[in-house]
């Protein structure tokens, strides 16, 4: 079980409350987003504040922070306040160091693109410029800004409707949509600390979308107290709507689990650890319904 340090935030100056946040709440995905001045003048500048919030209408949501040192207002803040549109762009690992680049706090009116080296090419529904090499620009029209405050670090919530998705042929799949192994895109962590989204640092779980599953709590006393099974691997079998029947099993045992009974007669401990192994090494392999069968056979017959 895990041990706690606590923490009354409220006690806490800004930057230590904001190492804790930002450390604990990461991977977070990165919006690089370029704005306008009242001058037309370029912006771009990255942050982590960011996320979709809604398909209907589609919503995505950031939040330039005020400075930590003055309380002051970004750049990008100011901008979407004058000019309320804004492209947001998505980060890939090739682009991450440029990106890290604009974030530097330059002099108003400087031209991060031009700093960061990303090309600026024209949108087609907004007057921001969007940033030929991200392989995902959301162009979109700024719905409201929330302010959080006038402290230093407090937010300002850009809510931004997107009006045109630009997506790079190269990382759609056959069906037409983004592959996560062909968009590799970096999420921020705390200090300075990013994550790569490519990999082995990818996999999949089959959500329960289509089926109600059995839950924790119908686990048999002797599974879901396993000293072999991991409380992932629990969930798993928690996640299937019922367990095998009794010909399943016994089918189960007589093919596929011979050679254990026959090695560990009169052992249960031991019988009971192997078949329990055999089992988690089952559900690692995606093959939960041959665990169940497994894990059960051992008070069968």
């Amino acid at each position: 079980m895990n041990e706690f340090q606590t923490f009354d935030l409220a006690e806490l100056d800004t930057r230590t409350a904001h190492g804790l946040l930002l450390g604990s709440v990461s991977p977070r995905p990165i919006a690089l987003v370029s704005t306008v001045d009242a001058q037309g003048r370029p912006n771009l500048a990255p942050f982590s504040y960011f996320n979709v919030f809604s398909t209907r209408p589609p919503l995505c949501i950031f939040s330039p922070n005020r400075r930590g040192s003055d309380g002051s207002t970004k750049h990008t803040h100011d901008n979407v306040l004058a000019v309320p549109q804004v492209v947001i762009h998505l980060v890939d690992y090739a682009s991450v160091h440029a990106t890290s680049l604009a974030s530097c706090d330059f002099a108003e009116g400087v031209d991060e693109f031009a700093k960061a080296g990303f090309t600026a090419v024209p949108s087609s529904k907004v007057a921001p410029p969007r940033a030929l090499e991200c392989p995902v620009a959301l162009e979109c029209e700024v719905r409201e800004v929330v302010s959080l405050g006038t402290q230093s670090g407090a937010g300002n919530l850009v809510m931004c409707e997107v009006v045109q998705m630009h997506i790079a042929t190269k990382v759609l799949n056959e069906k037409g949509l983004p592959d996560p192994a062909l968009l590799d895109l970096v999420g921020r962590c705390g200090g300075n600390t990013y994550v790569r989204a490519s990999g082995e640092a990818l996999f999949e779980i089959r959500k329960p979308l289509g089926e109600i599953g059995m839950g924790f709590d119908a686990l048999p006393a002797d599974i879901r107290k396993s000293a072999i099974l991991t409380g992932n691997q629990l969930a798993q079998l928690a996640g299937a709507d019922g367990m095998p029947d009794e010909t399943q099993v016994n089918e189960h045992k007589l093919v596929e689990l011979a050679d254990i009974f026959i090695e560990l007669e009169g052992q249960g401990a031991a019988l009971e650890e192997a078949l329990h192994r055999r089992a988690a090494g089952q559900i690692d392999a995606g093959q939960v319904a041959e665990a169940w069968m497994t894990l059960r056979s051992f008070n069968h017959g």
